[in-house]
């Protein structure tokens, strides 16, 4: 068994976060715009959904666990058939763990980002990520991602693990 490897965790910005997918957040550099009589202001096209042809794209609620630190990562998952989407419901802080997209992926593949409560993610489709990482406190996300006919996610071990220190 080879040595754990220590991960860095980063703030997710939209920038870092690019190679992996979209962040889904009410920043002043998304377009935007009022709308409602000047009442309610539009973040505009915040993410692109993507499915492929015989997909169609849904909206689900899951109710993530609290994940305690330091945190040892021993697996990745991918959904090559389609993106998928997560926005904190809860307000509070989460991790986000990648990889890009690609056949294979190892622990020195793994980006980890801190995002904030008012963050939310949108994988792209194929790209490699953890499973939902809460912290603090049972959390729920509105999740969009697809569904229909065939496999859509792939999963991989992590040989040697990350460790995401507290």
């Amino acid at each position: 068994m080879s040595q754990p490897v220590a991960l860095k965790v980063e703030p997710l910005t939209a920038a870092a976060f690019a190679p992996f997918g979209d962040v889904i957040e009410a920043a002043d550099s998304a377009r935007h715009f009022p709308i409602n009589g000047g009442n309610t202001e539009r973040f505009h096209d915040l993410m692109t959904l993507a499915t492929d042809p015989d997909g169609h794209a849904i909206v689900s609620i899951f109710r993530g666990q609290p994940r305690t630190l330091p945190l040892t990562l021993t697996m990745l998952e991918r959904h090559p058939k389609g993106s998928q989407a997560f926005m904190p419901l809860s307000g509070r802080s989460y991790l986000v763990a990648v990889a890009r997209p690609g056949e294979g992926v190892s622990v020195a593949d793994v980006c980890v980002f801190l995002a904030r409560g008012d963050q939310g993610v949108n994988y792209a489709p194929g790209t490699w990520h953890h499973p939902l990482l809460a912290l603090h406190a049972t959390s729920d996300f509105l999740v969009i991602d697809r569904a229909g006919p065939g496999g859509n996610c792939d999963e991989v071990t992590l040989e040697p693990v990350g460790i995401i220190p507290a």
